[in-house]
């Protein structure tokens, strides 16, 4: 049974080059390694992101949600992040 399947594919011209280009150099045997490749690292960052989401983002909401008191105010946010900025600069500086 062959485990692969053949699609056509259509690619703005530069992708196209890019990919012509990766296999010209000896990087990839075949155009169809070069697209299955970029394939598996679009793969991998859709995982990262939903396991981030899963495990950061959705934590971080139950947390709130638990408890909003510890929340920081949107409107005290930026004064707080330059507040810090200044501080580091200025120890940096000293």
């Amino acid at each position: 049974m062959r485990m692969t399947k053949a699609i056509s594919i259509t690619l703005p011209h530069d992708m196209a080059e890019m990919v012509k280009a990766k296999v010209a150099s000896g990087e990839y045997a075949t155009e169809s390694e070069v697209i299955r490749d970029g394939l598996r690292a679009l793969r991998a960052r859709d995982a990262a992101v939903e396991n981030w989401l899963r495990d950061e983002v959705a934590k971080t909401y139950d947390t709130h949600e638990a408890h909003p008191e510890a929340a920081i105010p949107a409107q005290e946010i930026m004064p707080r992040l330059r507040a810090n900025h200044r501080a580091r600069t200025t120890k940096r500086s000293a």
